[in-house]
């Protein structure tokens, strides 16, 4: 007789156990680079459909994980992280069923498998990857109730009623899990490191390099949500203010590394500024961006003397941040010698027409540098073209931009007069940030889109200090004031319009819906977690004191799952567990059944009681199933029984 698990699997068990690895690596494929996932995907589809009738070759597999591994590598490099360990694990899996021939491969299948939407999680929280994790965890539970049944060698009972006990152990471990979620403590800081990802996310970044922000520009994923607490800037002024990039090597802007170290200069507010809270997507880096100019930096960031925020912390989730900004008048009417020297630095020998071009100007326009930059825009203005189809720039980009190619997009214009600003004197910086930004109207707050990021530049004039000039918005106003809605009104008809309109309605309702994920599941913090608590009237508990709560819930959450799992082991059999709650209605009535009592004995006291109730023949059908050799159970019974209640005008 063969031992339990080491049964050959049957083709119902060999479909749950792959349609359960398949929804368990979705999740995990979903977080990783589209050429690495699709091939895993063909890989675990092929090594399902070669093994299913016999184990593929030791080599084979072999060759398989070598080809993984490389493939790995070619994506990811050796940098190990949390994207690259996933990465590892779905390959891993994906290979896995290749061993798929008994109860006990199947059983180890799973319990791997179940790693994966698990192991997805520290690459997204989203509630889509929650979706997935669930319903690969409710499959991986009827997997197993088949395969036990298999063992067994018993009825595998309907879908149905599959689903109905794999529910019950859903609600039965509930309770438990809404109480740690609530209760447990929520630490500053997780308990272990988590390692960085091989693979940086999109995001603004420490250097701008003209013509490498393509990718960016073409991802319509949220940035950031921010949301006003009063009046909203007007489009001119929604300009979000990142990384500051002075250091100028002739192709890259990058920051000064070390900075200055300067006092925090002085702003002259030009207006009331603005309150409001963002919503941070995960980045992986330390930059934060705020509306130009920020007053103060929030707990936990800091501001730096070029007025960019950065998090104490790598950005690694969802963060929330309380900011106040404001435009400026005057911003540092004094430049420091240093900065000064750091705005005015070009590399020796880069774009000799540039240098000449700017001269020329500084000797008709004297020392009025406010002259020069209008005399910049114009031209710009009247010959300049927006357009994201450029070539990469050769040694002098910025000669070649200014006077052959005069067409490009934020990175090349902010660059361009940047050098053409220090050529001619005039200290200048390059920012770079969001620009715009478009509102919800599902739930009144303004979304920021990777797709708007910009480049802007700094010029310092005497009496004014630093001045924002945009150039790109001299070229082309609509790429950076337009929202959304305008630019699907461009260039379409009626009918291309209303269909716009409409994706655009279902997409900020899911926009909406995540900003609400995001509100109750990954911004559930300390002090929410504490204003909870309030509620019934605990103003607040120390961390010791909440697991000491918590363990008091956990330990009733715990009891009850025990009983009820005990009770369910005493009545497996649905029509007796049905049989005894028809009994209990009886109760009621002081017609219960006793102990010693048989079915059909109690059943014809009843009738004796209550002519015509019917349960004379519920029992009697009740009892010739219990006593049949064929132990399926019998559904038009089962349902009787729980429809049966007492005759009204019962009485003892």
């Amino acid at each position: 007789m063969a031992k339990p698990g080491t049964l050959e699997l049957a083709v119902a068990g060999r479909a749950w156990a792959l349609l359960t690895t398949a929804l368990a690596l979705l999740p995990l494929l979903l977080q990783l680079p589209t050429a690495l996932a699709a091939g895993f995907a063909v890989a675990a589809l092929a090594v399902g459909a070669l093994s299913w009738r016999r184990p593929l070759p030791s080599p084979v597999r072999l060759l398989l994980i070598l080809a993984m591994l490389a493939a790995i590598y070619w994506q990811m490099g050796a940098r190990p992280g949390r994207d690259s360990g996933c990465a590892l694990l779905a390959a891993m899996l994906a290979i896995k069923s290749s061993e798929l021939r008994t109860l006990r491969d199947a059983r180890s299948l799973l319990g791997f498998a179940l790693f994966a939407p698990f192991a997805a999680f520290l690459l997204d929280q989203g509630p889509l990857t929650l979706g997935l994790a669930l319903a690969a965890v409710l499959s991986a539970l009827l997997a197993l109730q088949r395969l036990a049944d298999e063992e067994g060698h018993s009825h595998t009972p309907a879908l149905r009623q599959q689903l109905h006990g794999v529910g019950r152990l859903v609600a039965i471990a509930l309770p438990l899990a809404l109480a740690a979620f609530w209760l447990f403590p929520r630490l500053p800081s997780p308990l272990w490191g988590i390692p960085e990802r091989a693979l940086a996310r999109p995001g603004l970044s420490d250097a701008m390099n003209p013509g490498e922000w393509i990718d960016l520009m073409a991802d319509d994923s949220p940035a950031l949500r921010a949301q006003f607490f009063g009046p909203t800037p007007a489009p001119e002024q929604r300009y979000w203010r990142g990384p500051v990039l002075t250091r100028f090597d002739g192709r890259s802007w990058t920051r000064l590394d070390p900075p200055l170290q300067q006092p925090l200069p002085a702003v002259t507010a030009a207006a009331a500024g603005w309150d409001y809270q963002i919503e941070y997507e995960p980045t992986d880096r330390r930059q934060l961006v705020a509306l130009d100019l920020p007053i103060a930096a929030p707990a936990n960031a800091r501001l730096a003397d070029d007025y960019s925020l950065s998090s104490e912390q790598p950005l690694t989730a969802l963060t929330r941040w309380r900011l106040q900004s404001a435009p400026a008048r005057q911003f540092q009417a004094e430049l420091p010698p240093a900065l000064r020297r750091q705005t005015l630095q070009l590399p020796p020998g880069f774009n000799p027409r540039t240098r000449t071009l700017a001269r020329q100007w500084r000797q008709q326009a004297g020392a009025d540098d406010n002259a020069i930059v209008q005399r910049a825009l114009a031209w710009i203005s009247a010959e300049f073209a927006y357009t994201l189809d450029t070539p990469l720039p050769g040694r002098d980009g910025v000669d070649e931009f200014l006077f052959q190619h005069k067409a490009g997009f934020c990175e090349h214009f902010s660059s361009a007069f940047a050098v053409l600003m220090r050529n001619a004197g005039i200290p200048a910086r390059v920012v770079t940030g969001y620009a715009g930004g478009e509102r919800n109207r599902f739930g009144a707050y303004w979304v920021v889109r990777r797709m708007d990021a910009h480049a802007w530049t700094e010029v310092w004039l005497a009496g004014r200090g630093w001045v924002r000039v945009d150039p790109t918005a001299a070229v082309a106003p609509e790429r950076i004031y337009d929202t959304l809605e305008d630019r699907l009104g461009q260039g379409t008809g009626a009918a291309g319009f209303e269909l716009g309109q409409r994706w655009r309605q279902m997409a900020e309702l899911g926009d909406w819906l995540r900003r609400g994920w995001n509100d109750l599941v990954l911004s559930f913090d300390a002090n929410r977690q504490q204003h909870l608590l309030r509620r019934f009237g605990i103003e607040r508990l120390q961390p010791e004191q909440l697991i000491l709560v918590f363990a008091l819930f956990a330990a009733a959450a715990l009891g009850a799952m025990a009983w009820l799992l005990a009770r369910g082991e005493r009545e497996r059999d649905p029509l007796l567990r049905a049989w005894r709650r028809l009994g209990r209605r009886y109760r009621h009535f002081g017609l219960e059944r006793e102990l010693h009592e048989p079915a059909i004995l109690w059943a014809s006291r009843v009738e004796q009681r209550q002519p015509g109730s019917g349960l004379l023949t519920l029992s009697q059908r009740f009892a010739a199933a219990r006593y049949a050799d064929n132990k399926a159970v019998d559904v038009s019974l089962l349902r009787d029984l729980r429809r049966h209640r007492p005759k009204p005008g019962a009485h003892p």
